[in-house]
């Protein structure tokens, strides 16, 4: 399946759950604040006529194919190079506020694992780059080659959750030592050759979880959502809606404590009601995170692994 062809994961559900916020604004704005391919977004612009759409990615590769795929849809779109922290600003310099609803699809975009030469997918032998713009700051090669035994190990332990961080990082640093690490295929063999044979056959690839953290720290994922998600739940209308799809527990840890605290309020516990002008104002739309069904996970892999949560303001 190539980029172009690929199904966005949970359309149907992403769709109805923006459609109560959507159909609530006379004029409607709708932020898609990972762009990707837009399929999403082209969705969106199809099922909803009034609504006007604000793409934000940082990729320019992504933008320029979005930008035709949406090209039919004159006006109503505008597409936006910005990382999506930069969301308050983006929505100031287009004179956009109170806006119906902000998408989030976190993670790598298909387009990106299917080209060969951005070094995301390690099922490719290509050079180690791995930025989402790949016009600025360091790339993977960088992290490896530069990075000491004792970041590369934190890099891999917190981003990618690797139980062999340490193991790994010591044979990144020797390894390099004889020659610098460029392509992805001399790094999965030593991936192979670090991980022992039990723990290959049972943790999935291994190579998953270390290009998940060169990632992340290449892009500063993790903290740039941080930064994103307070963001977008004060632009929102009321009745506007934020809805997330997370794919691995580090960025839907965050979308919950996040969530969580706006729609806490900080009144205490043993109060039996919160008075007039207490109430928080947001509130929850999910109950936990929703995840694919079994047919969608068949049909489309990329779906196994998400976590969909959904908040909603309430009050201004």
């Amino acid at each position: 399946m190539t980029g172009e062809e690929h199904v966005p994961v949970l359309l149907g559900r992403v769709l109805e759950t923006l459609a109560p916020a959507i159909e609530s604004q006379h004029e409607p704005v709708v932020v898609d604040a990972t762009l990707g391919l837009g399929g999403h977004a082209e969705a969106l612009l199809t099922r909803f006529p009034t609504v006007r759409l604000i793409g934000i990615d940082r990729d320019p590769q992504a933008r320029e194919k979005a930008g035709a795929r949406l090209a039919a849809f004159g006006d109503r779109v505008e597409l936006v190079g910005a990382v999506y922290d930069e969301l308050d600003d983006v929505l100031d310099r287009l004179g956009r506020h109170a806006v119906a609803g902000v998408l989030f699809d976190l993670g790598v975009s298909s387009m990106q694992l299917d080209r060969a030469d951005r070094g995301f997918a390690y099922a490719q032998d290509a050079p180690l780059d791995m930025r989402m713009d790949p016009t600025t700051g360091p790339s993977a090669a960088d992290v490896l080659n530069t990075y000491s035994a004792d970041e590369l190990a934190r890099v891999l332990r917190v981003y990618g959750e690797e139980k062999f961080a340490r193991r790994i990082a010591d044979r990144i640093v020797a390894a390099r030592e004889v020659q610098p690490f460029e392509n992805s295929a001399r790094l999965v063999e030593l991936l192979y050759e670090a991980i022992p044979a039990p723990a290959r056959r049972t943790g999935g690839h291994p190579a998953k979880r270390t290009f998940q953290a060169l990632r992340i720290e290449v892009n500063d994922e993790l903290d740039v959502y941080r930064r994103a998600l307070p963001q977008a739940a004060s632009a929102l209308a009321v009745g506007g809606r934020v809805v997330v799809l997370a794919y691995h527990s580090l960025e839907d840890r965050i979308t919950k404590r996040e969530f969580a605290a706006l729609t806490t309020n900080d009144l205490p516990r043993d109060l039996p009601f919160a008075p007039p002008g207490h109430e928080p104002a947001f509130r929850l739309v999910t109950r936990g995170a929703e995840q694919a069904t079994d047919q969608e996970a068949q049909e489309n892999p990329r779906a196994r692994s998400v976590r969909m949560r959904v908040l909603e303001r309430t009050a201004a």
